[in-house]
C-alpha cells in the first residue's frame, strides 16, 4: 500500500507548533509537506494566513495532489478550503489539529476579548472531517465553552452542531524527542530547578519566582536556570528575578539549539509548573523523558500526563502544598522515577504518536492501517 500524501498547514510556525510538524514528518510512514508561515503576528495569520497558504499549495505543482490535508488551529480552514475551491480532488479528508484555541485561552490583562478568533476555530471545526485534540482536558473545556460562545450571537446559531462535531473529535498528543536513559555524572553541587515554558503571564512567573524566593529565605540551596520562547512583552518577574536570584543563575535565555537544550534538560533536577493555564506540556514531559522530577499542579492537562500511582508526588493541590514538595525535593533531590519516564516514552515519544497518526489518518481516507497491512 502506497503512503497517503499529506498536506501539513502550519500558519504560525514556530515554537511548539514546529516541533510538532517537522517532528511528525520526520517519522511518519506517510509523504508530508510543509506548508508554512513564520511564527508572528499570531492574529494576522488567523485573519489572513489562508490566502498565502492557499497560494502556496496552487503553486505546488512539484508535490502530488494530497489525500488528506492536516491543519493547526492557527488555520482559518473554512477561508482557505474555499479558496482551493476546485483545486483539491473532492475524496480529500480534511483533519483539524487543536494545539489551542481562541475561546478558552486566557487574554492578557486588560485586553479586551474577541470572539472573532474563537469563531475561526469553529468555523474550521464545521468543515474538518476530523478534529485532534491533544489532550482530553483541553478537548473537554473547548466543548464545554462553546455553547456559551454561540449564545452571544441573536439567531441561526446551530447548537445542535456542537454534538455532530464533538462526536467526530478525538484526543492525540503531541510527540516528543526519544532521549536516551544516561543522565550526565553529577558532581556534589545545589540541585538544579528548571523554567522552561514561555515567558507569558498565563504560566504565572510570579507565582514560580515567588515560590523561589520563599525557598531561598528559608535556607534552601539551588541553582537555577531559566530557558523557554521569550517575546517583545516579558512580564516584569523575570526583569526582577534575574537581579534577586543572580548568585543562583546557572542559565538565562531561550536556547536556539537542540542540542543544547536537550543537554540543560539532562542536567536538571527540578522542573516546576505554575501555569493558569496549559493545554497539554511538552515542555514538562521533555524535562521529564530526560530525567528531572516534575511538580505540576493537580489541574488542567497534568494529571493526563502523569500516571495515577504518582500523583501524590508530582502534582500539587496549592502553593502551601508546592512549597513543601519543593522543599523535600531539594532536601532530598532524585531524578524522575524510571516508572514515569517508562510511562512517557510508552505514550508520548514520536516514533508511538507518529503511529497513531498515521493509522488514524489512514483509517480517515480509506487506506490499510499498520495492523492491516
Amino acid at each position: 500500500m502506497h503512503p497517503l500524501t499529506i498536506w501539513l498547514l502550519s500558519p504560525y510556525h514556530t515554537g511548539s507548533h514546529k516541533a510538532w510538524a517537522e517532528g511528525y514528518k520526520a517519522i511518519s510512514r506517510h509523504s508530508v509537506h510543509l506548508f508554512i508561515l513564520a511564527g508572528r503576528f499570531w492574529k494576522w495569520r488567523m485573519q489572513g494566513g489562508a490566502i498565502e497558504l492557499a497560494q502556496q499549495a496552487t503553486a505546488a505543482d512539484k508535490h502530488p495532489l494530497p489525500d488528506l490535508v492536516l491543519a493547526t488551529d492557527m488555520t482559518n480552514l473554512a477561508a482557505w478550503l474555499a479558496l482551493m475551491r476546485g483545486a483539491l480532488p473532492a475524496q480529500v479528508k480534511t483533519v483539524l489539529y487543536m494545539h489551542e484555541n481562541q475561546l478558552t485561552y486566557p487574554w492578557r490583562p486588560g485586553e479586551k476579548p474577541d470572539l472573532t478568533y474563537a469563531m475561526i476555530n469553529w468555523l474550521s471545526q464545521l468543515c474538518a472531517d476530523l478534529v485532534l485534540f491533544n489532550s482530553e482536558f483541553h478537548r473537554r473545556s473547548w466543548f464545554s465553552e462553546l455553547p456559551n460562545l454561540l449564545k452571544h450571537f441573536p439567531d441561526y446559531i446551530h447548537l445542535e452542531q456542537i454534538e455532530q462535531v464533538e462526536a467526530r473529535s478525538r484526543v492525540l498528543p503531541v510527540g516528543i524527542d526519544n532521549q536516551d536513559g544516561n543522565r550526565p555524572r553529577k558532581e556534589p553541587v545545589a540541585p538544579l530547578i528548571l523554567w522552561n515554558q514561555r515567558w507569558e503571564y498565563d504560566k504565572r512567573p510570579d507565582r514560580f519566582f515567588d515560590l523561589l524566593y520563599k525557598l531561598e529565605d528559608a535556607g534552601h540551596d539551588f541553582r537555577l536556570a531559566v530557558a523557554g520562547e521569550n517575546f517583545r512583552n516579558v512580564p516584569a518577574e523575570f526583569q526582577e528575578a534575574e537581579q534577586r536570584l543572580a548568585h543562583r543563575i546557572e542559565h538565562w535565555g531561550f536556547l536556539p539549539s537542540r542540542k543544547e537544550y536537550q543537554a540543560l534538560l539532562q542536567r536538571t533536577d527540578l522542573v516546576i509548573s505554575t501555569a493558569e493555564h496549559e493545554f497539554f506540556g511538552i515542555s514538562m514531559l521533555e524535562a521529564v523523558q530526560a530525567g528531572a522530577f516534575p511538580l505540576l499542579p493537580d489541574r488542567l492537562s497534568y494529571p493526563e500526563l502523569i500516571p495515577s500511582d504518582l500523583h501524590p508526588a508530582c502534582l500539587y493541590s496549592d502553593d502551601e502544598d508546592l512549597y513543601e514538595k519543593a522543599s523535600m525535593r531539594l532536601r532530598m533531590p532524585r531524578a524522575a522515577p524510571p516508572s514515569l519516564r517508562r510511562a512517557v516514552r510508552e505514550k508520548y515519544v514520536w516514533p508511538v504518536v507518529a503511529r497513531a497518526y498515521d493509522d488514524q489518518f489512514a483509517e480517515l481516507s480509506g487506506a490499510p492501517t499498520a495492523a492491516q497491512q
